[in-house]
């Protein structure tokens, strides 16, 4: 597993210092936990963007690497639910701080049977179930028409697999993601129809993220722990009080749990191995528009709208 002692002593944030590769990981419902392991973090607060303030972010430098945290549903455990996180905003800050590869961590439900819960995989392709997520930088502009194949980025997800299967003995890797608006749960016949769809996992968190990443053309793949059966997968009685009403059992509950420990460190060992040099496509997703002359160098500039020109 990762060195104890890989967690080196924080330094803050230099844009310009090119020696340092700034990653950052977009922590789920028990994000605060790692931040909390990693003991040294620097709390950076919240971020001003043009979508409203930022989830706090925390930077620490991990085997010369920059690596920022924001957990994405708070700091006290799940104070957020998913369709309130500020996704536009916390993309933005982590574009601002320089970051190159975001890796986002999320908890779905197996649609799947024959995913064990408390498995931890890389899914391979989603489906937006989503409604009325702000989920374009781009509003009322003419660009945006991206390609989403891959839509997540493929040298990400390979250095992220293979340290999954080393320690884990195996990982998934073409799992679809249905992606529901939350935060209720979803019904029996809604989970039907997301596996005839071929969806295999379902959540709340990875749509706009995804997407919004891409338009400001910054690496991003999940990693998934699984938390439990989708509705009418497993057919468990209704349980009041209890995580997910019975749909989780106690000896599940225990992996999972085992699961979310392990991942932080899994995490910063599939980052420590990424190649420095990307091979990956993903800083191209804005070239058509670049070529076109749409947009300029500077990121900041693309979600300005265009000034009407006088006659």
């Amino acid at each position: 597993m990762v060195p104890p002692d890989i967690y080196g002593k924080a330094a803050y944030f230099v844009p310009n210092n090119k020696l340092i590769k700034n990653y950052a990981l977009i922590a789920g419902s028990n994000g605060y936990k790692l931040v909390e392991k990693l003991g040294n973090a620097d709390m950076m607060g919240s971020i001003e963007t043009p979508f409203g303030k930022s989830s706090p972010v925390y930077a620490t430098t991990v085997s010369g690497t920059r690596l920022f945290v924001i957990s994405r549903h708070g700091e006290s455990g799940y104070s957020v639910s998913a369709p309130f996180v500020n996704y536009r905003a916390n993309i933005w800050a982590l574009k601002e701080l320089g970051v190159q590869r975001i890796v986002a961590w999320s908890g779905p439900g197996a649609i799947d049977p024959s995913i064990s819960i408390g498995d931890i995989l890389v899914p391979g392709d989603i489906i937006d179930e989503t409604k009325g997520r702000a989920y374009t930088f781009f509003e009322g502009l003419g660009i945006g028409f991206i390609r989403q194949n891959p839509v997540f980025c493929p040298q990400l997800a390979a250095s992220l697999a293979r340290v999954i299967e080393k320690h884990q003995g195996h990982c998934r890797t073409s799992d679809v993601y249905i992606c529901t608006q939350g935060p209720r749960l979803e019904t029996r016949a809604e989970i039907k129809k997301f596996a005839a769809f071929g969806g295999t996992l379902v959540g709340m968190t990875l749509v706009p993220e995804a997407f919004l990443a891409k338009e400001l053309e910054m690496c991003y793949c999940p990693v998934c722990y699984v938390t439990n059966y989708a509705e009418g997968v497993i057919e468990r009685d209704y349980q009041p009080g209890k995580l997910f009403e019975g749909l989780l059992s106690d000896e599940e509950k225990s992996r999972v749990d085992a699961s979310v420990t392990a991942l932080p460190s899994l995490i910063i060992e599939a980052l420590a191995s990424v190649p420095e040099s990307p091979e990956c496509r993903c800083g191209l997703s804005m070239e058509r528009y670049r070529r076109r002359g749409d947009i300029g160098e500077d990121w900041h500039s693309w979600i300005q709208p265009q000034t009407p020109q006088s006659h």
